[in-house]
């Protein structure tokens, strides 16, 4: 639904049981990423947000940095009125998930990061990197080979290819370069080390973009309670390679 304020993203909420499950989208992803996940999900409260200048949202202004999308989230979950609720951020969403439980608010339970940016950015995001990163989705023949290459190891249904495709494209040119151009390579290892709540750290064992050493190097020394959980054989889009497997997750967080 639209929250009805128009500084606010447009987020999809769900009532039900409680804790509420806030989902945050990939670079590249809308809310409907979750959906897979989601409809597993029966009775769990759900917020499923579109980030600011990506999909439903892309009409919002800027600034699209990682501090503003935090600070959307925070807003969102005020809206909703939640109070008992964990966060679930996939790659950006996850950078986006440590910075708002940074700050200890009050209602966080967990925090589910699925193949999350790191805390501290690894050594293979350099300059050359960024800049090739942010053309990744120039065309819908980028987004494909970089869906195709990259992002997945077990293979997506027609529809999903298409929706990863159509998600990718549909952001405001400054949402689209603000990650790879800067969030990516955004040191937040001083924030993540303030969290207090519980995480788990899911790492897909062929993910080449967030791999599970990287994680276990990057993030995990910088949360006071985390676990490591490893998905076999799949990639970087978790939330269409194994929905089950995340869902059960989330489930238990």
């Amino acid at each position: 639904m639209s929250n009805g304020l128009p500084a606010l993203p447009v987020y999809d909420y769900r009532p039900g049981d409680g804790p509420a499950l806030v989902f945050l989208h990939y670079w590249g992803g809308s809310a409907r990423t979750w959906r897979p996940v989601i409809d597993q999900l029966p009775g769990r409260a759900i917020v499923a947000i579109e980030a600011r200048g990506w999909g439903r949202s892309r009409g919002l202004p800027g600034p699209y940095t990682l501090e503003q999308l935090a600070q959307d989230t925070r807003d969102v979950i005020a809206q909703a009125g939640l109070s008992d609720y964990v966060l679930v951020g996939h790659s950006m969403g996850g950078k986006v998930a440590q910075l708002v439980a940074a700050a200890r608010p009050a209602g966080l339970a967990g925090l589910v990061l699925v193949g999350p940016g790191a805390a501290k950015p690894p050594a293979v995001i350099t300059p050359e990197y960024q800049e090739g990163l942010a053309h990744a989705y120039d065309t819908d023949e980028t987004v494909a080979a970089a869906r195709d290459a990259v992002l997945t190891a077990i293979p997506l249904s027609e529809d999903l290819k298409a929706q990863v495709v159509a998600d990718s494209r549909a952001a405001a040119p400054g949402a689209l370069t603000e990650w790879p151009l800067h969030g990516i390579a955004e040191d937040i290892t001083r924030q993540t080390r303030a969290i207090q709540a519980p995480a788990i750290v899911v790492a897909g064992e062929r993910d080449r973009v967030e791999p599970a050493e990287v994680l276990r190097d990057n993030l995990l020394p910088y949360l006071a309670r985390a676990e490591l959980r490893v998905i076999p054989r799949t990639g970087h889009l978790m939330p269409l390679e194994v929905p089950a497997d995340l869902a059960r997750i989330v489930q238990a967080a």
